[in-house]
């Protein structure tokens, strides 16, 4: 880890916070957002659905039992960067590999310690989420601020299509064939497919549909992945012509996009939703699930609302069927997950792998796999 260097966080409404440099250390900017994970930092960082993203841990202590090649979420890291309160490079824990901050580093992201966290995400929470960065303390506030200012806005911006491989990976099983419109898939959700006994392929996002289809697939599923679901409408029309042709699954940014292709609308949160403990309602069976989340932006309600008022399965009609409500948010009633029954289609917004997170909605995997053997 280099010698430390004083740094701040600048937003693009003027707010400051100061503190440490204590990883890539020549700063940059991106969209700032929190996440309330006590655990999973680095999962976090590789998770593709940050791209574009500045990380503020709301819990105080980051890095405090190290790195290991096991919480790898993808081959890289994908946040611009990280906002900690009291960075730790300890690696001494049983499964680390390496020290955090070193990590950070060779990983060319960049990091701040020190920096009153608490404030910065009540600011965040009542202003929401916004442009800013990580600088150090010698560049001027104006310079800072310029960089800020020439950053496009989340709203609108595809990333999706630049986290997707360039060709396509496949993942050897004897079982159902999952083929994948991989927008940012996360390595803990192809490995719960695989735990199955799957077959994975896992294609580049903007592949026509001719080719998907041309895999034979089992299943058809919808990756998470990073941006605005509004920005990648090639994607959207791909979904649309796969609709009905095999059963499909979403998760995340699948949920979105498979929304979108029906005709629903998505809408970008104030402040998103990121973290491990978000109670979500599964109105099939009744139970609250504690869920892993990671996303910015929700799928409007029937009567145009973004939330939902009464734990009821609403519908709405599309195109292709009936949409019906399958879980909701607890924390602030937005939609989590929908069936389309007449195209064999089912999506949740949540994070049902959980890596990292609460392990309640794994059962939804097998779930996903009954969806494919009615197909």
């Amino acid at each position: 880890m280099s010698e430390a260097t004083a740094g701040y966080v600048l937003l693009e409404d003027g707010s400051r916070f100061d503190g440490i440099l204590c990883g890539a250390t020549e700063g940059g900017v991106g969209e700032v957002v929190f996440n309330t994970a006590m655990t999973g930092y680095q999962e976090a960082v590789t998770d593709p659905s940050y791209a574009g993203q500045i990380i503020t841990f709301t819990y105080t202590m980051i890095g405090n039992y190290g790195v290991s090649a096991g919480a790898m979420e993808s081959g890289a890291a994908h946040a611009r960067g990280v906002i900690m309160r009291d960075a730790r490079n300890n690696s001494d824990a049983a499964s680390a590999e390496g020290g955090w901050l070193d990590w950070l580093e060779a990983n060319g992201v960049w990091a701040i310690t020190g920096v009153n966290t608490r404030a910065l995400v009540r600011h965040i929470r009542d202003k929401g989420a916004m442009r800013g960065g990580i600088f150090p303390a010698s560049l001027s506030t104006g310079d800072a601020m310029a960089r800020i200012e020439a950053e496009p806005t989340m709203a609108g911006s595809d990333f999706a299509s630049q986290v997707s491989p360039e060709a396509p990976i496949e993942h050897d099983g004897s079982g159902p064939h999952v083929v994948a419109l991989d927008t940012g898939i996360k390595a803990s959700i192809v490995n719960q497919f695989l735990e199955r006994d799957c077959r994975v392929t896992l294609l580049p996002c903007l592949t026509p549909a001719e080719e998907v289809m041309a895999r034979e697939p089992d299943l058809l599923f919808l990756a998470n992945g990073p941006g605005d679901p509004a920005a990648v409408s090639a994607v959207t029309e791909t979904v649309r012509e796969l609709i009905g042709t095999r059963p499909m699954v979403g998760i995340c940014l699948g949920h979105q996009l498979l929304s979108r292709a029906v005709g629903l609308e998505t809408f970008k949160l104030p402040f998103g939703h990121r973290g491990s403990n978000h109670p979500v309602k599964d109105l099939e069976t009744g139970v609250i699930e504690i869920t892993s989340q990671n996303h910015g932006f929700a799928v409007v309600g029937p009567d145009g609302k973004g939330t939902i008022e009464n734990d009821e399965p609403v519908r709405w009609q599309t195109g292709h069927g009936e949409a019906v409500l399958s879980h909701i948010n607890l924390y602030d009633r937005t939609v989590e997950g929908l069936r389309l029954p007449d195209a064999k289609a089912m999506t949740v917004q949540h994070h049902p792998e959980a890596g990292p997170g609460p392990r309640d909605a794994r059962h939804l995997f097998d779930r996903f796999l009954d969806l494919a053997k009615e197909g």
